[in-house]
């Protein structure tokens, strides 16, 4: 199961338009969307450890952008996003986010640029709080920057040796993953 995953992920991170596709995830990830950049990101610094860098340096800026339109969602049309955020799962942790950002301001949005915490949410709730935009654009460029190059630098060392790795243990590793993605969830519902 997990081994066909890589594999399209590979083939899909190997595709001429993988950059614009790499800009797409990222950018509609930081406003809306659930699935993270480093699915295409770490394939694609496997594929092509020459350019992982500019990888990084893409998905930061269209992340960035993207974080720009969740402000700008949560500044301007939080009266019609808030009956699907009451509805939804994320209502918990946008309470949570809102007394994070009244706590901690600018220094959330780095750690949660950075963390596997759902960045969309720090982005609208920043909007709708009406945080400065320049801190705000400079906490996201240093936590998401520093999150990208992180995985881009790692993938671009193992370089080509790591993919025949994870090929060998796909398997483990995926499910590995869903399980701690289960614990995840498991936590946040139950303590929340």
């Amino acid at each position: 199961m997990f081994a066909s995953l890589w594999e399209k992920m590979m083939a899909y991170s190997k595709h001429p338009h993988a950059s614009y596709y790499l800009a797409g995830l990222s950018f509609i990830e930081s406003s809306f969307f659930p699935v993270p950049p480093d699915v295409l990101l770490a394939p694609m610094s496997v594929a092509r450890p020459d350019r992982a860098w500019w990888f990084a340096c893409l998905t930061t800026v269209a992340s960035v952008l993207g974080g720009v339109f969740g402000y700008a969602l949560g500044a301007f049309a939080y009266e019609y996003i808030e009956p699907w955020l009451q509805s939804s799962s994320y209502w918990p942790e946008f309470e949570t986010t809102k007394a994070w950002l009244g706590e901690w301001g600018v220094w959330i949005i780095l750690v949660a640029g950075f963390s596997p915490i759902p960045y969309k949410l720090f982005t609208i709730t920043a909007g709708f709080l009406s945080l400065a935009i320049i801190p705000f654009l400079v906490a996201s460029f240093i936590g998401r920057g520093a999150r990208f190059f992180l995985v881009a630098g790692l993938l671009k060392c193992a370089g080509p040796k790591f993919e025949p790795w994870v090929m060998k243990h796909v398997e483990v590793l995926g499910w590995i993953t869903v399980l701690l993605l289960v614990l995840a969830l498991s936590y946040s519902m139950y303590f929340h």
